[in-house]
């Protein structure tokens, strides 16, 4: 069991995407938690007693956050959404791939979407205890760690969500000192949005619950000094 002694005891957590792979290990290990007195879980595909958010519908991410102010605050806010392929985006191998549609696709699943999550969510962020608002990032979309090129648009759409987390970071330290807002790296892990990629990993893939435990615990361990940057699956920075 992932320690999370950092929060106070009887925290509260939600995961947004809690119908992935990633995010329904989340909301399982955090359910299984006894510190965590509550995990909510939101989703396109709402069910399994999850609640409906739709990140392409600013009405629908507006009336989630209404819908769970009552229920807060909390503690712990996961963003876990994010698509890497699909029926309108497949990642360009040269820039002779690129188009505009597409493009525009991948800014509005990876950056757009989660944003105005942060928009809506983090006024539901508990103070003065520690607080963590902590989104699904990739280590692709670092600047200065991207020596191979290609996957244009997933890359440059995860570079903006990391500028986002920056900016988010900056201006909730001077509302919420407590709080803390940080991108996450699972890796690769065994989920639909890394299987047509697999074949090409030569690092280690993890499944979703040893991926889940991973970052609880770089979010149990993670402090003021870190929000605003990307951090990695092991607790490594992540240059921007």
């Amino acid at each position: 069991m992932t320690d999370l002694s950092s929060f106070p005891d009887g925290f509260r957590a939600l995961v947004i995407g809690a119908s992935g792979g990633i995010g329904a290990a989340l909301v399982t290990a955090l359910d299984a938690n006894p510190g965590c007195a509550a995990v909510h879980g939101l989703s396109r595909r709402a069910g399994d007693g999850h609640g409906f958010i739709d990140l392409d519908d600013e009405d629908s991410i507006a009336a989630a956050a209404q819908a769970l102010t009552p229920l807060g605050p909390f503690h712990l806010i996961i963003n876990a959404t994010g698509q890497l392929h699909g029926d309108e985006v497949t990642p360009e191998k040269t820039w002779r791939h690129l188009e505009a549609d597409r493009l525009l696709a991948y800014y509005r699943a990876n950056c757009v979407g989660p944003a105005l999550v942060a928009k809506h969510f983090l006024p539901l962020l508990a103070k003065p205890e520690k607080a963590v608002f902590a989104a699904l990032s990739a280590r692709v979309g670092s600047i200065a760690d991207n020596h191979v090129g290609g996957w244009h648009g997933y890359r440059a759409a995860k570079a903006a969500l990391n500028m986002m987390i920056r900016n988010f970071a900056i201006e909730l330290k001077l509302k919420t000192p407590t709080a803390i807002v940080i991108g996450l790296h699972p890796g690769t892990v065994e989920t639909a949005l890394s299987a047509p990629f697999r074949g090409m990993v030569k690092h280690e893939v993890f499944t979703p619950e040893t991926a889940a435990g991973h970052l609880l615990s770089v979010i149990n361990r993670a402090g003021a000094e870190d929000s605003g940057h990307q951090l990695a699956w092991d607790g490594q920075v992540i240059a921007g």
